[in-house]
């Protein structure tokens, strides 16, 4: 349910829903679906569903029994603002952040427009960080849906970039994180889709985040840019973690 995470952009994972459904084309190779079919062939207790989606209240409590700061993306296995997720839920979430204003709370989603219509539901203290996964122009409408919500930082998660992105507006978005597509029947990157939209985080002085290359050989691929790793993170985390 949690757990250290390997995912280079986080410190750790919390997920009080588990399972999804596809809606867009980043969705075709899901890792989170390869994953939860794994698990619950090993017999773990919260995938005995496998990948259909799932609330796990007992699972909700998690982060307030972890006494040091921790960066925490929440639902890696999920999309919190999936249609079956019930706003009472979300808002246990969101209540279960509040609680813990010493951790940094990463939400991510596909689903731009459920959230934009529950987040003024919602109370959004400084620590919940909203992001939403765009992975090619197509989807772009996703970014202007996250500008209308009250989240102090915005992030956007471009992965897996499946084109190049030459009509990226950053205003009012706080960090971008980039990376290609791993493992079986991973789709192409290119790294001038890569390098433009570092450039234009550069310009707008935007913290950039480049996560992989990715690939079937991920590791192999690294994640090293024009010679170097790139890790930037929103100021605001230190902040919340000072």
């Amino acid at each position: 349910m949690s757990c250290n995470s390997s995912i280079e952009w986080t410190e750790s994972t919390w997920n009080p829903v588990t399972g999804c459904t596809k809606i867009s084309a980043g969705c075709a190779n899901c890792y989170a679906e390869r994953l939860a079919k794994r698990l619950k062939a090993m017999g773990v207790a919260n995938y005995k569903n496998g990948f259909k989606l799932t609330l796990q209240p007992h699972a909700l409590s998690i982060p307030e029994n972890w006494r040091s700061p921790k960066v925490v993306f929440v639902n890696s296995m999920s999309d919190l603002f999936h249609k079956d997720v019930p706003l009472g839920f979300i808002k246990k979430v969101f209540d279960v952040m509040k609680r813990c204003p010493h951790h940094v709370f990463q939400v991510l989603t596909k689903r731009a427009g459920r959230l934009a219509q529950l987040a003024g539901k919602l109370d959004w203290t400084h620590n919940i960080w909203m992001g939403v996964t765009v992975e090619s122009n197509k989807y772009l409408d996703r970014i202007d849906l996250l500008r209308k919500t009250p989240a102090k930082v915005k992030f956007l998660s471009l992965e897996p970039l499946l084109s190049p992105m030459p009509r990226l507006k950053l205003n009012k978005i706080s960090w971008v994180i980039v990376g290609g597509e791993s493992g079986p029947g991973a789709r192409h990157i290119d790294k001038s889709w890569v390098t433009e939209i570092r450039d234009r985080c550069r310009a707008k002085n935007v913290p950039f985040f480049f996560k992989q290359w990715g690939g079937t050989n991920k590791k192999k691929a690294g994640r090293e840019l024009d010679g170097q790793t790139w890790s930037e993170m929103p100021a605001e985390i230190e902040l919340v973690n000072a």
